[in-house]
């Protein structure tokens, strides 16, 4: 018997899914047309790297150079593991696991068993957890038992025919692996068939809705267009504090859109990568995790302006 879902369960399933005669066709020819449009926009300046030089691009590297070049400097080096990095890992092996839980999954259970495969895997977080505090390992098991609480309120369980797939890594190798883009997509439903996009990729969330969500998920499809062949049909951020989606529609004119921002982002990239020296600053309030933020004069400042206590007064 079917489970009774609830409101929120409903608009779920009311987002992700779609009957396949809704779904949209993309010419087979598109796959190429991206792939070609990025490696022509890029061309130059790959020609002005060295022959052991190398551009890796993420969504967290594109987003960065695109708005502060000093924290994208600071950031190239993996700073290493922390409670809220830790944290969504966790979350979406915990999610994995519930797809194929035996019986009705407990939050708790859930993420207890995902530390524990991920504390003694071979992914590069298992030293993170073995050598981590009591007290951050209390923190951890909270903050992520409460994000897989509200993904278990909010969501219908994942049926195996949705072909659900967590953390799901794409890649796409450019002159040579000169270049490489490349994502992790916290879940994916659906596939396509033929040329018709049937596919659903969603990024969980928490807090609020942040314009450049949208941009990483659409920098993922473009991906994904280049990978198969084949876009996503849809595209949404899952904010699981308020149970609610931010949904976008894939067309080519996203894809191309997202290409352009791809080619810039690099074309910068190799730009900084030749001559540091004059990065440009932008400040926000998220200097307040910025590695450079010793160093940064500008982020400083900012800061201050950001946590002014006469502000509380007002």
């Amino acid at each position: 018997m079917d489970e009774e879902l609830s409101p929120v369960q409903r608009e779920v399933l009311e987002q992700i899914g779609a009957k396949r005669e809704t779904w949209p066709e993309f010419a087979p020819e598109l796959r190429g047309e991206l792939r070609g449009e990025i490696e022509n926009g890029i061309a130059e300046h790959v020609a002005q790297l060295g022959p052991d030089r190398q551009i890796w691009a993420n969504k967290h590297a594109i987003a960065s150079v695109h708005g502060c070049e000093k924290r994208f400097l600071a950031d190239r080096e993996f700073p290493g593991w922390s409670v809220p990095l830790a944290r969504g890992t966790v979350v979406h092996k915990a999610v994995e696991f519930s797809v194929n839980w035996p019986s009705v999954p407990i939050p708790g259970d859930l993420v207890d068993e995902a530390i524990a495969s991920l504390e003694f895997g071979e992914q590069n977080i298992a030293g993170f957890l073995q050598d981590m505090s009591d007290a951050d390992r209390a923190q951890l098991r909270s903050d992520a038992i409460d994000l897989v609480t509200k993904f278990d309120e909010c969501w219908p369980r994942l049926k195996k025919q949705w072909r659900p797939v967590t953390e799901s890594k794409v890649r796409l190798d450019l002159f040579d692996g000169k270049v490489v883009l490349q994502g992790k997509i916290d879940l994916t439903l659906g596939r396509a068939e033929g040329g018709k996009a049937g596919k659903v990729l969603i990024d969980l969330k928490s807090g609020k809705f942040q314009p450049a969500h949208m941009q990483d998920l659409r920098y993922y499809a473009m991906i994904e267009a280049c990978r198969i062949g084949v876009p996503p049909r849809r595209v949404a951020s899952y904010y699981l504090d308020q149970g609610r989606f931010h949904p976008e529609d894939v067309t080519e004119d996203l894809l191309f859109s997202a290409a352009q921002r791809a080619i810039d982002g690099v074309n910068r990239m190799i730009e900084l990568e030749l001559d540091p020296s004059n990065p440009r600053v932008a400040t926000s309030a998220a200097c307040r995790w910025c590695r450079a933020l010793p160093l940064c004069e500008e982020g400083q400042v900012s800061l201050r302006e950001f946590d002014d206590p006469l502000d509380d007064l007002v």
